[in-house]
């Protein structure tokens, strides 16, 4: 259950269909998690609908906690975002005030997870939702990188590139100066060559869109994440 072990993770959107067929797929491939999240159109009903039907499965389950009105009983861990490369408060710790005012006196603390967020694809939803600066030198991110393990002690590191693949020059450079906090990388992970070649430098990888857009697809990233898992023990 202890996410700092896991490898590779499915991201379901509440706001996308999938059907029974493709979601026991999903939840039985050998993910090491499913993540609930999504930038728009998060609503307390969707997330209550998506997650009661993964919890047919066993399978751990995190809630990402991108709208406070959507947080919902049941899951192992919620992973808070906290947007490092973002101009507004809000998306910085406006949104966790506000949730630890409405919810601080019933929270299991040891369940919450902060995710320091580098957003860097500048046309994805989640940067244009949360006004990140996108156009960074590669100083400017491993100085986030820093900021984020040794200044604000987050467990986590995301480098976030939805819906486009990432700079894996870059992600090797930032996983190089982490120690403690491990390092997820999101985007553009649509096929089982690009699954191994961010699995061989983050610590775990987040597969998201090619669910809806080809379920087979999605189910060899499980594989290839393996794979390369094997490889790195030779």
């Amino acid at each position: 259950m202890d996410f700092k072990t896991w490898q590779h993770v499915f991201k379901l959107d509440p706001a996308k269909e999938i059907t029974d067929e493709h979601l026991e797929r999903i939840c039985r491939s050998g993910t090491d998690a499913i993540l609930i999240g999504g930038s728009d159109h998060v609503t307390l009903d969707n997330v209550l609908c998506l997650t009661e039907r993964v919890q047919r499965y066993d399978v751990p389950l995190v809630l990402e906690v991108s709208a406070i009105a959507a947080v919902a009983p049941g899951f192992d861990y919620y992973f808070i975002p906290t947007v490092l490369n973002s101009d507004n408060p809000l998306w910085i710790k406006g949104l966790h005030h506000s949730a630890i005012r409405e919810y601080g006196e019933i929270l299991e603390w040891d369940e919450l997870i902060p995710e320091g967020y580098c957003i860097l694809n500048a046309d994805c939803k989640a940067a244009k939702l949360t006004g990140a600066k996108t156009d960074l030198t590669t100083e400017d991110v491993l100085a986030y990188a820093r900021m984020a393990e040794h200044f604000f002690r987050l467990p986590i590191f995301y480098l976030e590139y939805s819906g486009m693949f990432g700079d894996m020059e870059l992600a090797e450079k930032v996983k190089s100066v982490l120690c403690e906090t491990r390092l997820f990388y999101g985007g553009g992970i649509d096929s089982a060559n690009m699954a191994k070649k961010a699995s061989a430098i983050a610590d775990t990888i987040v597969v998201g869109n090619i669910i809806y857009e080809n379920i087979e697809k999605a189910m060899e990233t499980v594989e290839a994440v393996a794979e390369t898992a094997d490889e790195s023990l030779y």
